[in-house]
């Protein structure tokens, strides 16, 4: 995907790593806590695993679960995530008007163009292959790294352009292996998954690496064909796992802290969200946690 143009080009047609999206700067103010009438989230129209405008994403059912939480109905303020999300919906804010929404629910942890919680998950990459097709023997990026030239000549690896899995082949001596697809694509009907439940299961290419929430959801869809979800490990200058958090405007400290609070207490409840959604999550040594 992980869609903040920087994080969402990591992880999407963004998420998936123009993920951190130049946002122009700015804060806001919003009412005192006890007026607040809604859990609003921003979030991408389109953009599963991680959200749409049906509520079928994770982040719309960790929205769902805090709105609750709060004793508040939740409600999205929906935009695409590519250039300017921030501004165009965290930021929003016509003059006499109220803004649109008040949380950002992934975000990389530390992006400075919102106020961000402490992380709640951490993802990486992920290689997916379909398996019986000459790969299983791939546990890891060293393994992938380590076949033999003839068997690696002939492999086509989708990813998508400016992302940490094209720094990886570019390392290894395998951009001729590479089938980049654009991470900014001006197609409306483009999605994160296209290039696993589309192209990887089809054949039209023989393995992909992509943010690792996108591997998991998309390899679990696919019904045709049985695929294998390789987390990988970051390396010297190829990072491949981050820390993801929550963003809040600047200038609502109450806010924030009903939101950490909110993450704190309710981070095993998150985690069952992730699982549900196969995100491969691990620990602070980019190992996979069972």
């Amino acid at each position: 995907m992980p869609r903040l143009a920087a994080f969402r080009t990591v992880i999407r047609r963004a998420t998936c790593l123009a993920l951190f999206m130049v946002a122009a700067s700015g804060s806001g103010g919003a009412g005192a806590e006890e007026t607040r009438t809604a859990f609003r989230a921003c979030i991408d129209p389109g953009n599963l695993p991680f959200a749409n405008t049906k509520g079928d994403g994770f982040e719309n059912h960790i929205a769902e679960l805090f709105a609750r939480k709060l004793g508040l109905p939740v409600t999205y303020y929906a935009f695409p995530q590519r250039m300017n999300f921030i501004r165009n919906t965290l930021r929003y804010k016509l003059p006499g008007e109220d803004f649109r929404c008040d949380i950002v629910m992934s975000v990389p942890a530390g992006y400075d163009q919102v106020s961000a919680t402490t992380p709640y998950y951490r993802s990486t990459y992920a290689l997916v292959y379909p398996k019986g097709k000459g790969l299983d023997q791939v546990r890891t990026g060293a393994d992938l790294a380590a076949l033999p030239s003839d068997q690696l000549s002939r492999l086509r690896i989708g990813m998508y352009d400016k992302s940490p899995a094209s720094a990886w082949l570019v390392k290894h001596g395998l951009e001729a292996q590479a089938r980049p697809y654009q991470m900014m694509s001006p197609d409306p009907e483009q999605y994160p998954g296209e290039i696993i439940e589309r192209d990887l299961a089809e054949g039209k290419i023989d393995a992909a690496i992509v943010w690792g929430p996108i591997a998991g959801y998309y390899a679990k869809r696919v019904r045709n064909v049985d695929l294998a979800v390789i987390p990988l490990k970051s390396e010297t200058g190829v990072k491949f796992d981050y820390d993801i958090a929550m963003g809040v405007r600047y200038g609502e400290p109450e806010w924030k802290a009903s939101v950490q609070k909110l993450v704190d207490e309710n981070q095993a409840a998150i985690t069952a969200i992730l699982r549900e959604y196969n995100v491969p999550l691990v620990n602070e040594r980019g190992e996979l946690i069972e």
